[in-house]
């Protein structure tokens, strides 16, 4: 009998949570690799993309490599946790999440800044209008091209005052990335002279 009740409750509430929430395509794309094949499989990241170049002037191919670069498309992606001994957790190494990895005190200030007061991390077309803000301030702040991934990445990992200060001098292991950015956004950059329209 407590089966039987257990059950019906649980087979109710999947079915209730099933008509009433609107099912929304999360699923990284299928191809990373390609953003015309990415654009194609997800329509509205394409107009998303389209309303940040116009808002924020960032090119599409810079900001994708950045999420790329972030959270491999991951919608709710989050810095691995840390362990000790393999057995004790010790929490995460930050409050990084979402698309961008945006940690949330700038993404509070984008939220002041804009005005967006609904904005989420885990929307894309959020997350690529934060990352649009951000590259518009590091243009503003720092006088970095919006089309620079390299410098555009290392304004973004070290924060705009940690960039001017050059924190980013004695990481090369940062500076290896910034790289990877750079040839990614070329990458795309080259692919979506093919499908921008």
């Amino acid at each position: 009998m407590k089966l039987n009740i257990l059950l019906l409750v649980t087979t109710f509430f999947l079915v209730s949570c099933a008509s009433n929430k609107t099912i929304v395509d999360t699923a990284p794309p299928k191809d990373s690799n390609n953003i015309c094949s990415i654009l194609s499989e997800k329509p509205q990241w394409h107009e998303s993309l389209k309303q940040v170049k116009e808002k924020w002037l960032a090119p599409p191919q810079v900001v994708m490599a950045i999420i790329y670069q972030e959270s491999k498309f991951v919608h709710d992606a989050r810095p691995a946790k840390r362990w000790a001994l393999g057995l004790v957790p010790l929490g995460r190494p930050s409050d990084a999440y979402g698309y961008p990895q945006a940690k949330d005190d700038v993404w509070r200030d984008y939220i002041r800044d804009t005005n967006n007061s609904g904005a989420r991390r885990d929307v894309f077309s959020d997350a690529v209008d934060f990352i649009g803000w951000y590259m518009a301030k590091s243009n503003s702040v720092n006088a970095v091209s919006r089309w620079d991934a390299y410098n555009q990445y290392l304004n973004y990992h070290e924060g705009w005052g940690g960039y001017s200060r050059g924190t980013y001098e004695s990481k090369d292991w940062l500076k290896t990335i910034a790289s990877k950015v750079a040839s990614r956004a070329e990458l795309y950059g080259s692919q979506y002279q093919l499908c921008r329209d």
